[in-house]
């Protein structure tokens, strides 16, 4: 959390309108059972230059598992990913001026049952009614699985399939679009598998972003060595493409 405001603070990200951190408490489970869990979301705010009174909020979550079995779950792709993908978009944004104002928001509590997107979007910093999409990052490091930066929500949102649809891959990683039918059971529907499910919840456009499983999801393995950088890079690199052409394209 120090590291995520620091990096925010040295980019010049303004804090949200009601400051940089927003603490909330709820209830989530555990081994033991539901327990009680304080947590604190970061924000920033990048204003926009064409429609700044309506709001991207961009998202990831900075909370994993921790310690479970006496063993570390670094969480590298989840969620460190995410989060570095929110950042890199940050420092552009802060290099040439997104056209709709964005919210930067590193949520807490999201492997306890998306606690602080629920409380983000119960007591938001902006009304809900001026949020244009939700855009969520979460595991995008590892694309070599199948090659693809999954889009989950053009099901429930096809009005954003077409602006996403024709960007060309970047490297070996290109957008595929799914996992968010009827047809998609389980935990291959990812439509509230992430923060993007408490905006969806509220009626709130919502696009997430991530790749597919691998054999180190939820494992004390999922460490920075098992990422590959050209493949990391080149997924984020297709992430800020995809923001910018939504970012050009919407409230048109």
């Amino acid at each position: 959390r120090a590291y995520l405001v620091s990096r925010l603070e040295a980019l010049g990200v303004a804090p949200a309108p009601f400051g940089r951190l927003q603490p909330f408490e709820g209830t989530g489970p555990s081994p033991q059972g539901p327990v009680t869990y304080r947590g604190v979301n970061v924000l920033g705010l990048i204003p926009g230059t064409r429609v700044g009174d309506r709001y991207i909020v961009v998202s990831a979550h900075y909370d994993h598992v921790g310690m479970h079995d006496g063993q570390i779950y670094n969480g590298a792709d989840d969620n460190a990913s995410g989060v570095a993908t929110m950042l890199e978009l940050a420092k552009r944004l802060k290099a040439q001026a997104p056209e709709h104002s964005v919210l930067l928001v590193a949520f807490d509590g999201e492997e306890r049952g998306l606690l602080g997107a629920r409380e983000f979007v119960k007591a938001p910093p902006v009304p809900l009614s001026s949020i244009a999409l939700n855009l969520n990052f979460d595991m995008t490091a590892r694309a070599e699985t199948d090659g693809h930066l999954w889009v989950t929500g053009t099901y429930q949102h096809p009005n954003l399939r077409p602006i996403l649809e024709p960007l060309p891959a970047v490297g070996p990683v290109s957008f595929a679009f799914g996992k968010d039918t009827p047809q998609d059971e389980g935990e291959n529907n990812w439509v509230s598998a992430s923060d993007q499910g408490a905006f969806h919840d509220k009626g709130v456009p919502f696009l997430y972003m991530g790749i597919d499983y691998h054999p180190d999801y939820h494992r004390p393995t999922d460490d920075f060595e098992r990422i590959r950088p050209e493949v990391f890079t080149a997924a984020t690199e297709l992430a800020i493409a995809g923001f910018r052409a939504l970012d050009r394209s919407l409230d048109r």
